[in-house]
């Protein structure tokens, strides 16, 4: 039989670990409704965000869309025309202050397949997942302008030469025999350091540039499209996630391997330049606006080896095989071309004078008279800021200058895609590749 006092012990003992398991069971629920709030309200906001996010991104495709029936009100077919209405109609329905509410799951499938039902019809192929995918990354994108289009020969070496670094995409080829010139548009990821080892985008372009250098010579070349050397220009932007910065830095890097080991002189401009100098003042002072032959022609090497500018990469003497090489950082810029039907070169010169924002036209707009072929003169713009004077102002204005002058005008092209179709037409390849 136990003692009294050994029972009192256990008794006690076990009294005081129920007290223990109570207080720790209300610290534990005390701390478990604070916590579960604040997780509740983070996995709220997040899910707001997100719901938020892609009703957005559903009313940016509405917007634009619209703006494009204003311009032209038979852009789209009536059923179309229909599903932007109906689209437009639910996201005014949309309650956004009312997150509880029982259609909201209703009304967003009805976003969803109304959205897929105009893309399918449009033929375009970005969803709003792809986007989310799209806007995660960091992307650089290189346009490389190389002056030759007509020997095939030369153009196969230069594309070889990319694909030793299949990372970069080259996702655009644009070429134009009159002009002889041909535009290669090419992707990579990126990363925060822009350093060759991080990315493969210097890497290829700068393989492009040996190969168009190796297989080129300006002195044979003859266009109507001016030109400062075999390579004539290059320009990086900034795609998804990536920054201004960063792409400045592959283009200094591109530069000073041009420059030192291919001894062609090479300039930079934009923020890929301490001063940020643009394009054409760089162009301007080497003459790049003034063609050298007859027919508004621009015929052979440069026709002095010394250059009136000092390069930030490179000799400063200039070879008459190679001529040299701007290199450049910028946000996006649209390429679009008027073409005007005259031979009136100095009427379209006027016009184009007229259009740009340096002649008091459109701002942001850099334009110039280009022959384009026998009755063709085009009017070649530069869109530097193209989502607050985009193509259809442009077009616009062509028209109505050409108006005065007594031209009729065409329907302008543009030289490259968009930066949505050059994102997927990257992912696209990526797909296909893994």
């Amino acid at each position: 039989m136990e003692s009294p006092n050994l029972k009192d012990i256990f008794e006690s003992a076990v009294n005081l670990e129920e007290k223990h398991f109570d207080e720790g069971f209300k610290d534990g629920y005390s701390d478990g409704l604070i916590i579960g709030k604040q997780e509740g309200r983070e996995v709220g906001m997040k899910h707001g965000f997100q719901v938020g996010e892609e009703l957005g991104f559903y009313k940016g495709c509405v917007d634009i869309w619209t703006s494009v029936i204003h311009v032209n009100s038979h852009s789209f077919s009536s059923r179309v025309l229909n599903n932007i209405k109906q689209m437009k109609e639910l996201i005014d329905k949309y309650p956004m202050l009312d997150p509880e509410n029982e259609n909201v799951q209703e009304i967003m499938e009805a976003l969803r397949l109304k959205y897929r039902a105009i893309t399918a019809t449009l033929g375009v192929k970005l969803d709003y997942r792809c986007r989310q995918r799209m806007i995660k990354m960091m992307l650089a994108c290189c346009k490389l302008y190389i002056s030759e289009s007509r020997n095939r020969s030369a153009l196969d070496l230069i594309e070889q030469a990319a694909k030793v670094y299949p990372e970069a995409v080259i996702v655009n080829k644009f070429k134009d025999e009159i002009y002889n010139r041909v535009g290669y548009t090419l992707v990579s990821k990126c990363s925060q350091n822009p350093s060759q080892d991080a990315s493969p985008l210097p890497k290829a372009v700068f393989s492009m540039v040996k190969a168009a250098v190796e297989a080129i010579s300006l002195e044979l070349h003859h266009g109507s499209h001016p030109r400062l050397g075999v390579v004539d220009h290059i320009c990086f932007h900034p795609l998804a996630q990536a920054s201004l910065e960063q792409v400045a830095g592959l283009a200094t890097l591109v530069a000073g391997d041009i420059g030192y080991k291919l001894q062609v002189p090479t300039f930079l401009y934009g923020a890929a330049h301490e001063e940020r100098r643009t394009l054409d003042s760089i162009r301007r002072q080497l003459g790049y606006f003034k063609p050298n032959s007859e027919g508004n022609n621009w015929v052979g090497g440069p026709k002095s080896g010394s250059l009136p500018l000092q390069p930030d990469a490179g000799p400063l003497q200039v070879a008459q095989s190679a001529g040299v090489v701007v290199v450049g950082a910028t946000g996006w810029v649209d390429n679009f071309n008027v073409p005007v039907y005259s031979s009136n070169l100095s009427a379209v010169r006027k016009i184009s004078k007229k259009l740009s924002g340096r002649g008091g036209g459109l701002e942001s707009v850099q334009a110039m008279a280009l022959a384009h072929g026998d009755g063709s003169i085009e009017v070649a713009c530069n869109l530097l800021n193209p989502q607050r004077v985009g193509a259809d102002q442009v077009q616009l204005e062509v028209e109505r200058l050409a108006r005065i002058e007594g031209l009729a005008v065409g329907q302008g092209y543009f030289t490259d895609f968009s930066k949505e179709v050059i994102i997927d037409r990257y992912l696209k390849r990526q797909r296909l590749d893994n």
